[in-house]
């Protein structure tokens, strides 16, 4: 991480930056957050991961009502120049600071807000893919929901980093494919892609969005067999792009890359231009 983080629109140092304990979101994780990508010094799909915000925000009651977009962007791009970023990536967490009726805390309702950033996530040259035990629950209430209640995915991608693989495809309770436990999946099938439709439980990762937006790609309920037959499986994250997988369990896939790792390269290239 960063030197540097944006506490409530100021920059402080990071070792300096601290949240109540006694609060829902040190409680139980009653907070969202987005992971936004740095490219040249701009903010990636901005409109995308606000929006989420908002609507993820509104699900959980994350009173956002004294933030506006203008000024939480301009703190964005204050902490860019602050730890002098050119490619990276930035997360924004709202935290709920409000009282707790179950533990009688008396403290004003309110949100904070932190953005921190770091390097982009370092990718093995060759990632593996396995099958997490932990599985997504579709009716959830939190299903759908970047919030800071986040233990699950990160037991399911330390239990795949313990059995020698880089990440790992979760199911749901109906045994369909969801997503990786950091990432959101597609895989290629006679030149064709898919992806878990959002039914699965799924996040609407904005990643994802973007490649629905710029190519043909069928979302749908899947079982775990269709990996076992694909030619090819992607993973998506504003933290990684898109990365295809070299190889998932026991099976090798071709390393030559194909189209769809290329499509983000394009709106880098704009905002490169932009920065001009």
């Amino acid at each position: 991480m960063h030197d540097f983080v944006s506490f409530n629109h100021q920059i402080i140092s990071a070792e300096n930056s601290f949240l109540s304990a006694l609060s829902p979101a040190a409680f139980y994780g009653k907070s969202v957050f987005a992971t936004v990508a740095i490219y040249n010094s701009k903010t990636f799909l901005w409109q995308k991961h606000w929006q989420r915000l908002i609507e993820n925000a509104k699900k959980i009651n994350v009173d956002l009502s004294k933030f506006t977009e203008r000024a939480v962007k301009n703190s964005f791009l204050e902490i860019i120049a602050s730890n002098k970023i050119t490619n990276g990536r930035a997360r924004l967490t709202f935290f709920d600071e409000s009282s707790i009726s179950i533990w009688q805390t008396e403290q004003k309702k309110q949100t904070n807000f932190l953005i921190n950033t770091a390097d982009f996530r370092e990718i093995p040259k060759h990632l593996r893919l396995t099958v997490s035990p932990f599985r997504t629950n579709s009716t959830s209430p939190l299903s759908g929901v970047k919030s800071c209640n986040y233990l699950e995915n990160i037991l399911a991608f330390e239990d795949a980093k313990a059995k020698g693989f880089d990440e790992a495809v979760r199911l749901n309770e109906r045994d369909e494919i969801v997503s990786a436990c950091m990432a959101n999946i597609f895989w290629l099938k006679d030149d064709k892609v898919f992806t878990p439709s959002l039914d699965t439980g799924c996040l609407a990762g904005t990643t994802r969005e973007f490649v629905l937006e710029n190519y043909s790609v069928c979302e749908k309920k899947s079982k775990l067999n269709e990996l076992n037959e694909t030619d090819a499986i992607f993973l998506t994250s504003a933290g990684i792009g898109i990365v295809q997988i070299a190889a998932f369990q026991e099976k090798k896939f071709s390393r030559k890359l194909h189209e769809i790792t290329q499509i983000l390269k394009p709106r880098m290239n704009m905002e490169k231009t932009k920065k001009k």
